[in-house]
């Protein structure tokens, strides 16, 4: 089975929430980090609390790679250890890496993430460079049967700088070319759920355009960021789905530093910070699930 049929198996029974363990060392409880003189191995500790609390209400993980290697050669053996840890766990991870190089260049990115130290079921790509940028990717997935999500409408500010641009092409956005041309690939590499072998990163900050999108390509599994703090809610998540499957919505800070909100934090620890993830990861799974059901009704 495929990484993208895995993630729809998950999401059909674990619900719609993607974690970000987007972790650096200050989202550590301070009592945590006193114990040990390396931050990667506070955040690895950390990270190790908050999976095991998330497990069974959570679609996936994702990992943004920028946390650990700021951290240096520890903080990368963290990452790595932390994709282990999760896949150990049966559980699915992203690695959140935004590759969009070409040739064999590609080639190594791709089996560097797929295989390897730094293995992950689905990884995050780049297209700006074109196709060739996407295709180099296509052999190695299908090989070690894997997954990515091409960024196609991002949740940033900055997204319309470039991504809604207007073509010659009957006035498609730069977006929809991107859109269509995974859709055509989604059609060569199809999974067992109907769905493409790659997905693409739809943000879920403009709901007005969410209903066309989801529309116009059903063959594709979407990576949802934006939801908490850019200003999406789940309202706008569900809007992006393919009755009530085909995407996954991410959330990351707002689940991992959960415990700083909480009251009588003063002591927290691990355990507490995961009690806590735990608790936004379910509130969150059930906002979505709410709106999926009040659209069922309607």
């Amino acid at each position: 089975m495929i990484a993208i049929d895995r993630l729809y198996e998950s999401v059909k029974t674990k619900g719609h929430v993607c974690i970000g363990l987007d972790t650096c060392a200050d989202y550590v409880p301070e009592k945590e980090r006193k114990k040990t003189s390396c931050g990667a191995q506070a955040v690895l500790a950390f990270n190790k609390a908050l999976i095991d609390a998330t497990l069974d209400v959570c679609a996936c993980y994702k990992v943004q790679i920028a946390y650990y290697e700021e951290m240096g050669l520890e903080g990368l053996k963290t990452y790595s250890q932390t994709l282990k840890y999760i896949r150990e766990k049966n559980a699915i991870v992203i690695a959140d890496i935004k590759r969009g190089d070409i040739a064999d260049t590609a080639i190594r990115y791709a089996k560097a993430h797929f295989t390897g130290e730094f293995e992950a079921d689905i990884v995050t790509l780049s297209p700006y460079m074109g196709m060739d940028s996407i295709e180099p990717w296509l052999k190695e997935a299908q090989t070690n049967k894997k997954g990515a999500f091409v960024l196609m409408r991002t949740s940033n500010k900055g997204m319309k700088d470039f991504q809604y641009l207007e073509t010659n092409q009957s006035k498609n956005k730069v977006y929809n070319v991107l859109g269509d041309k995974m859709s055509e690939l989604a059609v060569q590499y199809k999974g067992e759920s109907g769905y493409g072998m790659f997905g693409v990163v739809v943000g879920c900050t403009e709901r007005d355009e969410a209903a066309l999108i989801r529309q116009r390509y059903p063959a594709l599994f979407f990576l949802i960021p934006g939801y908490g703090a850019q200003g999406g809610g789940a309202l706008d998540a569900v809007l992006l789905l393919n009755n009530g499957n085909g995407g996954v919505v991410n959330a990351s800070r707002s689940v991992i530093t959960a415990w700083q909100k909480e009251a009588n934090n003063e002591n927290a620890d691990n355990s507490f910070a995961a009690q806590a993830a735990r608790t936004a990861a379910i509130t969150m799974r059930d906002e979505i699930l709410t709106q999926i059901n009040q659209g069922d009704k309607s």
